[in-house]
């Protein structure tokens, strides 16, 4: 993506290409101590170093190009891979994209004191042109590198919610051994696609490890559902079936079987059970255990 039209004479970009190069040593040794890098690399600073080392050749490669508003430049690539590490470790210490862009931004400030220095080292080569040149190149190469890097930070974070997201939905659909052969999913709250999806794959990830041949998917604290997680909750169904367990969905609320009937979706071949420990019991029963329950008389000291 060509982020403007870069009007940057192309022999001013090589020559702070060839500037890069040249400082490469001292900017990396500026930039170690540079909050982006100095708080990733607490061991060892010589790591800190050659890391910095690695950004400023690519800068360089950038710049030779001539492509110093080109995020897709091949030299950015690199960029990504050495500060995008950074800067995800800073987004997961709390710092804002916004926050993580100013720090970017302030390593152009020891590289511009190095520019000067060495057009100020050269009196036949103090050309104020060249210099304020050089200072503007540099300045779209570090605007460019910001947005490189807010890219790069904004698609962490939000891999990061997508991971936390996933599991959160896999914590909110525990399986639970409730027996020797007897599984259950004991759902709370709202029942979406991507959550049902979740509920089939721990289920027969379940059946599979505990050698379940009973599942029990007690809906108890779903307030509603809808066709599609019907739908669901029978492919779930079917699925634990050809897995060669017994599927029982307990706890249908009194709106939901209206609900069920209304949208005509046949449970008829599903068992079902008023509540999780009726379908305990119909598990065990099943399994040739036999289920009392204790009179209250018995049911122990005062």
């Amino acid at each position: 993506m060509q982020v403007a039209e870069d009007d940057t004479a192309p022999g001013t970009a090589k020559e702070l290409g060839a500037f890069l190069e040249r400082r490469r040593e001292q900017i990396a040794q500026r930039w170690a101590d540079a909050a982006l890098f100095r708080t990733v690399f607490t061991v060892s600073r010589d790591e800190a170093v050659e890391a910095c080392k690695a950004v400023v050749d690519a800068l360089a490669d950038v710049a030779r190009s001539g492509r110093l508003e080109d995020v897709e430049a091949p030299g950015f690539g690199t960029v990504r891979d050495q500060l995008g590490r950074m800067a995800a470790a800073r987004a997961r210490a709390g710092f804002t994209p916004v926050q993580i862009s100013g720090e970017v931004a302030g390593l152009r400030e020891p590289v511009t004191a190095l520019l000067r220095a060495e057009f100020q080292e050269d009196a036949d080569d103090a050309d104020d042109a060249r210099l304020t040149a050089c200072t503007q190149a540099l300045a779209v190469l570090t605007a460019t590198l910001r947005l490189v890097i807010m890219e790069t930070t904004v698609s962490a974070g939000e891999e990061l919610i997508a991971r936390q997201r996933q599991q959160l939905l896999e914590v909110a659909t525990p399986v639970i051994k409730l027996w020797d052969g007897v599984v259950a999913v004991p759902l709370i709250g709202t029942l979406d696609s991507a959550r049902s999806q979740v509920v089939m794959e721990s289920l027969l990830e379940a059946i599979v490890n505990q050698r379940a041949a009973y599942a029990i998917l007690d809906i108890t604290g779903v307030p509603t559902v809808d066709s599609l997680v019907a739908q669901h909750l029978m492919k779930t169904v079917a699925a634990a079936r050809l897995m060669g367990a017994e599927c029982i969905v307990s706890g249908i609320r009194p709106a939901i079987a209206q609900t069920i009937v209304q949208l005509g979706i046949d449970l008829g071949s599903v068992i079902t059970r008023a509540g999780l420990a009726d379908a305990l019991a119909y598990a065990l029963t099943r399994q040739g255990i036999v289920v009392s329950a204790r009179p209250a008389t018995e049911a122990g000291p005062r």
